[in-house]
């Protein structure tokens, strides 16, 4: 007979690429586990492998495109869920928080240097840009 495999996580921890996936910061298990084995996850300041337990109290520092986020998991779970599940189970840190609102605002703020151009240059600004390239 086959053993039940829990569903739930229990008080000895989840591992981390599945915690991770099941708090929504990858879609797939697989990007994860390539996060974490390429360093960009750290468990309470150390370099993290898939495999490693996380429990509730500990401290990831998560590197993702947009910058790197610094959480509190508050919950375990294997499984993903809803984005209001996800929610629950780590908690942001303020110094995150601040960081990733003052990275927004400036990306608002940014001047886009391709405002005025929107698909093809005219036949006009298309010979300025070859005659431009020519030096003449």
């Amino acid at each position: 007979m086959k053993p039940q495999r829990a569903e739930t996580a229990d008080a000895a921890g989840v591992r981390l690429d599945l915690w991770l996936l099941a708090a929504r910061f990858f879609k797939h298990r697989s990007e994860a586990a390539a996060a974490a084995d390429g360093g960009k996850i750290q468990v309470n300041g150390l370099r993290a492998k898939p495999a490693k337990t996380v429990v509730p109290g500990d401290r990831l520092d998560i590197t993702l495109a947009g910058g790197t986020v610094n959480v509190i998991v508050r919950a375990l779970e294997r499984r993903r869920g809803s984005a209001q599940l996800a929610r629950t189970l780590y908690e942001e840190t303020p110094e995150s928080c601040a960081r990733r609102e003052a990275l927004r605002e400036e990306r608002r703020l940014a001047a886009d240097p391709a405002a005025g151009l929107h698909g093809r240059p005219s036949k006009n600004l298309r010979r300025a840009l070859e005659k431009f390239r020519r030096g003449t």
